[in-house]
C-alpha cells in the first residue's frame, strides 16, 4: 500500500499469521528488494520455529534474483504465489481491509514518522484483539421459532 504527501511516498509491508491473528507491519521509504527481505527477516524473527509459508502477490520484488538468493539462505521462509486476478485467495486482504480502517482512514499525515507511528499504534490495537482467520463467510445464525403452538387433545 503507498500512501504519500507530496513528492515522498510511504510504502506499508504487512504479514498475518492466520492461525492466531497476529499481524506484523513495517513502513519504508521505497518498495524493492531490499526492503521487502528486511521485511522478510522481521517476519522469520517473529515465528521461531518451522516453516513458514509466504503467500504473496507476483510483484517483481518478491521474485527478484537478490530476493531468490536471499530466500536460499533462510530455507525455513517458503514462497507460493497468487494467481493472477485472485486476490480474493489471499487472507491477508482482509485483514489490511481492516488496518486502513483502523490505521489509515480519514487522516491526514504530515510525514512519513507520522504515518510509521498511526502503522506501529494500530498493529498493536488490533494484535491485542486478534483471533484466527478463517476464510470464507460464516454460517448464517439458526433462525428461532417467534412462537410455538402447543395442541392438546
Amino acid at each position: 500500500m503507498d500512501y504519500s504527501r507530496g513528492p515522498e511516498k510511504t510504502w506499508v509491508y504487512g504479514a498475518l499469521r492466520v492461525r492466531d491473528g497476529q499481524a506484523i507491519t513495517m513502513t519504508a521509504t521505497s518498495r524493492n528488494s531490499a526492503f521487502y527481505q528486511r521485511f522478510l527477516q522481521l517476519v522469520e524473527e517473529a515465528n521461531p520455529a518451522g516453516d513458514i509459508y509466504v503467500i504473496t502477490d507476483n510483484l517483481s520484488s518478491h521474485n527478484s534474483g537478490s530476493t531468490r538468493t536471499w530466500l536460499e539462505d533462510h530455507p525455513r521462509i517458503k514462497h507460493v504465489f497468487i494467481p493472477v486476478g485472485a486476490c480474493w485467495l489471499n487472507l491477508q486482504e482482509g485483514w489490511w481491509r481492516t488496518f486502513r480502517k483502523t490505521a489509515l482512514a480519514g487522516r491526514s499525515f504530515g510525514d512519513r514518522d507520522h504515518i510509521t507511528h498511526a502503522t506501529s499504534v494500530a498493529t498493536d490495537q488490533l494484535n491485542a484483539r486478534s483471533r484466527p482467520w478463517i476464510w470464507g463467510r460464516p454460517a448464517a445464525p439458526t433462525r428461532r421459532l417467534r412462537r410455538r403452538y402447543v395442541y392438546v387433545l
